[in-house]
């Protein structure tokens, strides 16, 4: 378990580092029905394959031949015709800028949406005093993510027990239901899907307005060049890598069945687009533009 966060702050110390420059490479919007997504770049990068678990260098020399692929770390906006909803919030380093660059304030966020509590996720959530980011906010976390981090000792587990004691009278916990059987509605038209795996309590969300339907599913890839040809491919910051690769299967199956768009938090900018089956092996990431 040492090991694992250990390599967990080095990927956010890589991130960190590896962040190149966006000019109008931050902003991204689609409607889904009623509702307004857009994506807030906190950063695109490229990330190395010793990330990758079982790779085998075929793999690697077909789909990533400088042993490198892209990447990236966003947060999206949801506003309804009710809310104005925050799912995740990156590092915190962008996230403000790119707020106010849609006129949204921290004050006007109802509700903040955590996929899980990894600290690219949950960075911005805190300002530097510990007061929290977003006072008008109610903090939506899967119970098994929130019990997860409350009893693990690692600095990771710190910030993210900070985090939960912050928020602790605008928390809001619940259990996602699994994607092909039910669903945890958290809100109209947004309910909690078990991608469980990468970590304990992941979660997506699968939007629906007007017939409409859509799917941000956090971290359930974060090398896709090589994870969607070859979903069974895990990685090192996976707490459960085999859950992983069943969660992965089993929402790739689904969406491209049913045509259903996508976002993730480490897919590279724009982050949104469809899943088809590929002629050739696995799945295809088609870019919305």
């Amino acid at each position: 378990m040492k090991s694992y966060f250990i390599l967990s702050l080095l990927f956010v110390s890589l991130m960190v580092t590896d962040i190149t420059a966006q000019e109008n490479a931050e902003i991204f919007k689609f409607a889904v029905g009623s509702f307004e997504i857009t994506t807030l770049s906190e950063g695109q990068q490229k990330s190395g394959s010793s990330i990758l678990i079982d790779a085998t260098s075929e793999m690697i020399d077909k789909y990533a031949p400088d042993g490198t692929f892209p990447s990236a770390c966003n947060a999206f906006l949801l506003k309804t015709p009710g809310k104005t909803i925050l799912i995740d919030a990156g590092f915190g380093r962008n996230l403000f800028a790119n707020l106010k660059s849609q006129n949204v304030t921290a004050e006007e966020i109802d509700i903040v949406l955590l996929t899980h509590m990894h600290g690219d996720h949950i960075g911005g959530l805190l300002h530097h005093d510990g007061k929290i980011a977003f006072p008008n906010a109610q903090l939506y976390i899967a119970q098994p993510e929130h019990d997860y981090w409350m009893n693990i000792d690692s600095r990771g587990g710190e910030q993210a027990r900070n985090v939960i004691k912050a928020y602790k009278d605008k928390l809001q916990l619940f259990v996602p239901a699994d994607l092909q059987n039910s669903t945890t509605e958290l809100l109209s038209g947004i309910s909690a899907i078990a991608a469980y795996g990468h970590t304990p309590g992941h979660t997506a969300y699968l939007l629906k307005s007007e017939n409409s339907q859509f799917l941000i599913w956090g971290d359930l890839t974060h090398a896709m060049a090589i994870q969607m040809p070859h979903p069974e491919i895990a990685v090192t910051y996976d707490v459960n890598p085999g859950d992983a690769v069943m969660a992965r299967k089993k929402i790739l199956e689904y969406v491209a069945k049913n045509r259903i768009p996508v976002a993730g938090m480490h897919i590279a900018f724009p982050a949104m687009g469809n899943i088809t089956e590929s002629a050739d092996e696995g799945y295809e990431f088609i870019v919305k533009n």
